[in-house]
């Protein structure tokens, strides 16, 4: 293994985990992204880490089309996305940001994401929630990508 190999890869699970902090802080104090990024970089160590352009692409993104976003997720709730907690609200705006706007990253890494940044931050069954939503909503936004992949015929030991 080259010393190339050995640097630190940027973490974009930890990018999703600032941008949910990020998300969360917005919510409950709707700060601008640009203050909330300068914060997180202030405070945080681990913000060195991170893949910072993706950071910022999914922060920026989330917030700027918060409206759009949450017109897409909400008829797909069991009540009104203000009554989300926020970490849920943070959650399902960002994993639709991702399945609306970055068409790169495979849904179901969207989802398992979503999935486990929720099992870290969330409620005791906020991951099943989270699922559930981003679930339904990758078979409408991302349906030929959805319908590939059920379609594929399983490899033995995939996934």
């Amino acid at each position: 293994m080259s010393a190339d190999n050995k640097a630190p890869k940027k973490s974009r699970r930890k990018s999703r985990e600032f941008a949910l902090q990020g998300l969360y802080q917005w919510r409950l104090t709707g700060y601008p992204a640009e203050t909330i990024r300068a914060q997180l970089k202030e405070e945080q160590v681990e913000f060195a880490l991170i893949d910072g352009e993706f950071f910022w692409q999914l922060l920026r993104g989330s917030i700027a089309h918060a409206v759009e976003l949450e017109a897409l997720f909400e008829p797909l709730l069991d009540r009104k996305a203000a009554e989300l907690s926020p970490v849920e609200y943070a959650l399902l705006l960002l994993g639709t940001y991702e399945l609306q706007h970055l068409p790169d990253v495979p849904y179901r890494v969207v989802i398992n994401e979503a999935v486990e940044l929720a099992k870290s931050y969330g409620g005791t069954d906020g991951h099943k929630y989270v699922n559930g939503i981003l679930d339904k909503l990758a078979a409408q936004v991302r349906a030929v990508e959805v319908a590939a992949k059920q379609a594929a015929p399983r490899r033995k030991g995939a996934e």
